[in-house]
């Protein structure tokens, strides 16, 4: 038996909140290879999942009364930072998968990084640090 008070990983994850979360669970799987971790399927369709990208977990339901969408709101509260090895091939896997450019993957501030947004109006920066030797 685990013991309760047993210490745990301090973790941030995102949940974001969408229209039609159970599309938008095969969305994050086909555009990031996102696995899901847990899901609770609900009796009015709704789904509430965790996924993870390569150990970096964010949970994602359909919207409600208070935590709407950015559908809803008419734009995003705040933008994911996705950091990986190759930004590019996973923008232009992203793009291939339904979402739309903000601005390509570039060079700029110490940083390889490109913007979209994907099909429920979650921004995403998709980049890596630039290492200079």
């Amino acid at each position: 038996m685990t013991n309760p008070l047993s210490p745990v990983p301090t973790i941030i994850a995102p949940w974001l909140s969408v229209r039609n979360s159970q599309k938008a669970v095969e969305f994050y799987k086909s555009a990031f290879g996102a696995v899901e971790t847990y899901r609770l399927d609900a009796d009015d369709g709704n789904v509430i999942a965790r996924l993870s990208i390569e150990g970096a977990e964010f949970w994602l339901s359909n919207e409600s009364s208070d935590s709407l969408s950015p559908d809803s709101l008419g734009g995003a509260s705040a933008r994911i930072i996705l950091t990986v090895t190759d930004p590019d091939s996973v923008f232009s896997q992203v793009l291939k998968a339904g979402a739309s450019e903000i601005f390509p993957v570039g060079e700029e501030h110490g940083w390889r990084l490109g913007r979209l947004v994907d099909p429920y109006g979650h921004h995403w920066e998709i980049g890596r640090p630039i290492t200079t030797c």
